[in-house]
């Protein structure tokens, strides 16, 4: 079975292959104050609880984009699965994922793995989105290169900015309101982050296939996508493990060309 993580700001999703099939996707928090055993307990317990034992791993895929956490995980991983990681960055990818953008060497792991998935489950051109603690959204072109892209600041710490600086704004929840407009300053708030994310990423995707110059199919993955993707007005298809389908596929290749 083959162990794939991918290591967020917020979040660290992990997930199970056994062979093609994904048996389960769970999520722990990202803590960089955690020590390496603590990580361990945590992964162990998450294989226990869908009944996988660790002698079952035989292979293990990560991406992080967070530097302190990759050694902690490689040293976890190789510690207690006995097989050494498969660490995603440019140089892992440049076979499968041609890079045309400047400075392709600084691009982030998980915008490697995402359009890694939306190639190998989608058609060409696309844009990925991705929602998370920031919104990212990457073209991919006809013949599936990377050529470049766009940063939002995340639903959450948008949020939480607003409220922060504002004296008379109190935190909410990113519940989804029932009208677009509120009849409250909590409804208000949740929403302009909801409808406002949503609007973004329609307005975005038309400005980009407009320079492109052709249209793309949208695969939006990440926590915040199903909330906001339902509230779209373009089409958009929602694929919650676009990230971990993306790992696979570049293991299965590293192992396939006898780089594993």
């Amino acid at each position: 079975m083959l162990l794939a993580l991918d290591v967020g700001n917020t979040n660290i999703t992990l997930g199970v292959f056994d062979g093609e099939k994904l048996l389960f996707s769970s999520r722990l928090a990202t803590d960089t104050a955690r020590m390496e055993d603590q990580y361990a307990l945590e992964i162990r317990d998450i294989l226990h609880l869908y009944g996988v034992a660790r002698g079952d791993i035989t292979g293990a895929v990560l991406s992080s984009v967070v530097p302190k956490l990759t050694g902690y995980l490689s040293r976890v991983v190789e510690r207690h699965f006995s097989c050494k990681p498969l660490v995603i960055d440019y140089e892992t990818c440049k076979d499968v994922l041609p890079i045309a953008i400047d400075h392709p060497e600084t691009t982030g792991p998980d915008l490697i793995a995402g359009c890694v998935g939306a190639k190998a489950l989608h058609a060409c051109p696309c844009i990925v989105v991705d929602m998370g603690t920031a919104t990212t959204l990457v073209a991919l072109d006809q013949e599936g290169a990377m050529v470049g892209g766009a940063i939002v600041p995340g639903m959450g710490i948008s949020l939480d900015a607003l409220t922060q600086r504002a004296a008379l704004l109190s935190s909410v929840s990113l519940d989804p309101p029932s009208r677009v407009v509120g009849r409250d300053t909590a409804e208000c708030l949740r929403s302009g982050v909801l409808y406002g994310a949503a609007a973004m990423l329609d307005g975005l995707c038309d400005r980009m296939e407009e320079e492109l110059g052709y249209p793309c199919r949208v695969i939006a993955t990440g926590g915040l996508a199903g909330m906001v993707v339902p509230h779209c007005r373009r089409k958009v298809t929602c694929s919650d493990t676009l990230l971990l389908d993306g790992l696979k596929f570049l293991y299965d290749r590293a192992v396939a060309d006898g780089k594993l």
